[in-house]
């Protein structure tokens, strides 16, 4: 994924977490990952593998189309 694709997708994720009141502890722990991954993710700072994208949207309870900008797809 491209710098600007991260970037949003992190900000969408940090903000479908807030909206379920989970921290990223939390988050990482419903995800069966580490809160220094979500953190790296948020921020944009860490590609990830399409697993990771599974686990993270099962954790939130969301679709892809909630943290992905899919009109630019």
């Amino acid at each position: 994924m491209d710098k600007e694709s991260l970037i949003t997708f992190g900000t969408n994720l940090c903000a479908e977490r807030h909206r379920k009141k989970l921290s990223q502890e939390e988050l990482a722990a419903k995800a069966g990952l580490q809160m220094q991954q979500i953190s790296k993710i948020e921020n944009g700072k860490a590609d990830f593998k399409f697993t990771t994208l599974l686990r993270l949207m099962k954790a939130l309870n969301v679709k892809f189309e909630q943290l992905f900008d899919v009109s630019e797809l």
